[in-house]
């Protein structure tokens, strides 16, 4: 069975850095393009950041570019988001998601699979 699980959240000051994990159990990750999403309280989905099978093909969302990073290594099934200089209206949860298209995109209904994911909370 397909899994998706993330880490690396927790608090930080505004400022700080966090790196976010997106572990694949069940299935190669590599055939995969995937997904961050963040969801802030009373507010939609939204989406953060892709990255393509291959991760020739990044996107990003305008609030989060030149502040985070995305990025592979398919040898451990693991995607990463390194997020730096964060703002108190980063805080959400952020989930990793891969679509069954393999398509890098922003849309969280083109998703199919879901992690459970991760608390990121940045103090003024």
């Amino acid at each position: 069975q397909l899994q998706l699980v993330e880490s690396g959240g927790g608090l930080v000051q505004a400022g700080g850095s966090l790196r976010l994990s997106c572990a694949a159990s069940g299935f190669t990750l590599d055939t995969y393009a995937i997904g961050w999403f963040r969801q802030a309280p009373g507010k939609e989905r939204e989406g953060v950041s892709c990255i393509s099978t291959s991760g020739h093909i990044i996107k990003y969302a305008d609030s989060v570019e030149d502040r985070f990073t995305i990025s592979r290594d398919n040898a451990k099934n693991t995607v990463y988001l390194q997020m730096n200089s964060l703002k108190p209206e980063d805080t959400a949860v952020y989930y990793c998601a891969a679509p069954e298209t393999g398509r890098c995109v922003l849309d969280s209904s083109g998703m199919d699979y879901w992690g459970k994911g991760t608390l990121v909370t940045v103090s003024s």
